[in-house]
């Protein structure tokens, strides 16, 4: 389910944009267009070798802001020993009730599943529902680790590839969703699914000879 997404680039030979706050602001810009240089657009997951770090959007040390992350959720120090790049909605308050307590947004503009390239219609930026675990490094900082959290796959064009997709939250979820004080809870989780729907009905399939302009 789900093991590649991008900002900029894919298919459409995307410029990147910056219209999901705060990444507007001249150190986030900054920091998703180095990423994006070094990265080709495109985030992977990190295996335990690897640093391929990619942006997220997060309020965990106070004001909402940008920063590279470690896609694979850590657990006493070190990245899980199972898969834990993706997080199923349906089993956030049981299985990964405790990183839900800490949530964060990828920034997107399309992803990859069977091979097809998913986005919105306009090749519009969103953003994807995830649930974050801290890493203290030996320097004293935190590092953060995330997984992304995926819904049932609705509409012709997700649905008739995979049974899975990402939960692209409606812009209306976002502060919600990124709160901290906001205990993450059955409600949340439901509230956040529901409002989805209406984008996650939209996700089609792009190919790269329909290239936009």
């Amino acid at each position: 389910m789900c093991a590649s997404y991008g900002l900029g680039g894919g298919p459409h030979d995307l410029e990147l944009t910056f219209d999901l706050p705060p990444m507007h602001e001249p150190e986030s810009r900054e920091l998703i267009a180095k990423w994006a240089r070094e990265q080709r657009n495109t985030a992977r997951i990190t295996g335990r070798n690897a640093r391929n770090l990619n942006p997220l959007i997060h309020a965990g040390f106070g004001a909402p802001r940008v920063d590279l992350a470690w896609w694979w959720i850590h657990i006493g120090g070190a990245p899980a020993k199972f898969a834990a790049f993706n997080a199923r909605s349906d089993t956030l308050t049981t299985k990964w009730r405790d990183p839900l307590q800490r949530r964060a947004i990828i920034p997107a503009q399309w992803y990859i599943e069977k091979g097809q390239t998913f986005a919105l219609p306009g090749d519009e930026l969103f953003g994807i529902a995830a649930v974050v675990n801290p890493v203290p490094l030996p320097d004293g900082s935190t590092m953060l680790s995330y997984a992304m959290v995926t819904r049932d796959a609705v509409g012709a064009g997700a649905s008739a590839v995979h049974p899975r997709m990402p939960l692209i939250l409606a812009r209306e979820s976002h502060a919600e969703w990124l709160d901290p004080q906001r205990a993450g809870d059955a409600e949340l989780v439901a509230t956040v699914v529901i409002a989805s729907e209406p984008l996650a009905r939209t996700v089609t399939s792009i190919d790269a000879t329909t290239a936009i302009g």
